[in-house]
C-alpha cells in the first residue's frame, strides 16, 4: 500500500520500549536504543566491550528534532547516571570524537529499582531497590527474620535514591552561580515533578527561566520551590529561551512590572 502522507515513515523509524521510558526518561530511552543498535553491529571489541564512536554533529544527524545542546546534556546525564560509558579510544592523538557503550549491568540495575519503587506490594521488604526473594542473577540474600524486616522497614524510609534531584539541583546551582543544597525540602521541590517529567526537561526549565531571569529582579525566583511548582512547570517547559524577556549574559535589567503577569511565578 502507498503512503501518501509524508509524516508517517517509510524509512526506518527510531524505536523506544514505552517501559524503558517509563523508567529512565524518554529521551534517554530513545538515546540508548539507537546507541545498542549500533553496538550491534559493531566490530570494536575494547576491553572485552563493543564500543561505537560519534561525534555530537554525527548524532545531530540521526536527532535533528534535538538540538546539539539538548545531545550534549542528554549524554552528560546519562554518564553521570552510570548508563552509559564514554571513552577515547582514537589513533590520532588530535582526534577528539567520543566513542560510547551501554553499561548494561547499570542499566539492568537502574531498571530493577525503578521497578521496586513502582510496585505498591514492596514498599515495606526493600533494600537499595532490591525486593527480598525476588530471583536473581547477581543479588545475594541473607535469612530473613524479624530483626533484619524490621531493619528494612526503617532503612526503606531513609534510603532513597535522590540522585536525580541531586542531578537537577547541581545544574540550578551551576546555571545560576547559587548553591541550593540537597536538602529534604529542595528534593520535594523536585522529586514530585519526576513523576511526569525527565532530568532534561528540568533543566530545560532551568534554561528558560534563567534566559529570562538572570540579571533581573527576577533572580530571586530562580530557586526549585519556584521553578518546579506543579502549576507552573508545564508552562515553563513550552516556553523558549528566546522569549521576549532574555537577559542572559547581556547585562539588561528587567523589572517585575515590565514583565507579563503570566510570567510572574506565584
Amino acid at each position: 500500500m502507498n503512503n501518501e502522507f509524508n509524516y508517517l515513515f517509510n524509512e526506518r523509524p527510531l524505536v523506544i520500549r514505552p517501559e524503558l521510558a517509563r523508567m529512565v526518561g524518554l529521551n534517554e530511552s530513545i538515546f540508548l536504543q539507537q546507541l545498542n543498535y549500533w553496538l550491534v553491529k559493531s566490530s570494536h571489541l575494547i576491553n572485552g566491550k563493543k564500543w561505537i564512536y560519534n561525534t555530537y554533529n554525527t548524532w545531530h544527524d540521526q536527532f535533528p528534532f534535538w538540538s546539539i545542546s539538548t545531545i550534549k546534556r542528554l549524554i552528560t546525564g546519562l554518564e553521570n547516571k552510570k548508563l552509559i560509558l564514554i571513552g577515547k579510544y582514537n589513533k590520532a592523538g588530535f582526534d577528539k570524537t567520543n566513542w560510547y557503550t551501554i553499561n548494561y549491568p547499570e542499566l539492568q540495575k537502574w531498571v530493577n529499582q525503578r521497578l521496586v519503587q513502582n510496585d505498591p506490594t514492596s514498599g515495606s521488604n526493600c533494600t537499595n531497590g532490591v525486593v527480598q526473594n525476588e530471583p536473581t542473577n547477581t543479588i545475594d540474600y541473607t535469612e530473613t527474620t524479624s530483626e533484619t524486616n524490621k531493619n528494612h522497614k526503617s532503612s526503606s524510609k531513609t534510603e532513597h535514591d535522590h540522585s536525580a534531584a541531586k542531578e537537577v539541583i547541581a545544574y540550578l546551582n551551576e546555571q545560576t552561580g547559587k548553591h541550593y543544597r540537597n536538602t529534604t525540602s529542595n528534593y520535594r521541590m523536585i522529586e514530585p515533578r519526576l513523576k511526569d517529567y525527565s532530568v532534561d526537561d528540568l533543566k530545560h526549565v532551568v534554561d528558560v527561566k534563567c534566559s529570562q531571569w538572570i540579571n533581573s529582579s527576577m533572580d530571586k525566583y530562580l530557586r526549585p520551590a519556584t521553578l518546579f511548582q506543579a502549576s507552573k512547570i508545564d508552562g515553563y517547559l513550552n516556553e523558549t529561551a528566546n522569549d521576549k524577556n532574555r537577559s542572559q549574559y547581556t547585562g539588561q535589567i528587567i523589572n517585575e512590572k515590565d514583565m507579563d503577569t503570566d510570567d510572574l511565578p506565584f
